[in-house]
């Protein structure tokens, strides 16, 4: 062999144990990072032992995403959207002093109270509402109103 082909073939060898000594050193600690903190020795115990924990999560993560899903569920029934409207219900005496509260879940399904001040005092009133309707009694154009203003409000 050619004493001038010599130095390129060397130079090639040692360069490509150069890079087998980086990747065998990455692996050495890459390893090393993947087995700290555990009494298992060996690579099979350790990988069981991740396995099982990794069943372990997945059955976590499923109990965690039917706990979401319940909670999602029963929180479309509580009150998520509030309406309030302050009106005259007397054009030509008083001011805005009566009002309506409207308390609505997801659905439009909840109550609406109406507060209507008079000189003679405030009467309370109180209407069931289902899917945005009046559920016993028809809703005043007020009340109406009033479920528009909570439904902007949607999350």
């Amino acid at each position: 062999m050619p004493l001038n082909l010599l130095a390129p073939i060397l130079i090639g060898i040692l360069i490509w144990l150069f890079l087998l000594t980086i990747v065998f050193w990455r692996i050495y600690l890459h390893y090393n990072k993947l087995t700290e903190g555990t009494t298992n020795t060996g690579l099979k115990p350790l990988l069981e032992e991740l396995i099982s924990q990794n069943r372990e999560y997945k059955k976590d993560i499923e109990k965690l995403g039917a706990w979401c899903d319940r909670i999602e569920k029963e929180g479309s029934f509580h009150i998520q959207r509030v309406g309030l409207l302050r009106f005259n219900p007397f054009k030509d005496t008083g001011g805005d002093q009566s009002f309506i509260l409207s308390l609505v879940d997801k659905n439009d399904t909840g109550v609406i109270i109406s507060g209507l001040y008079s000189r003679s005092g405030l009467r309370w009133y109180a209407k069931k509402i289902k899917n945005g309707k009046g559920e016993e009694h028809e809703l005043s154009d007020e009340e109406k109103k009033a479920l528009r203003v909570a439904g902007e409000i949607k999350n």
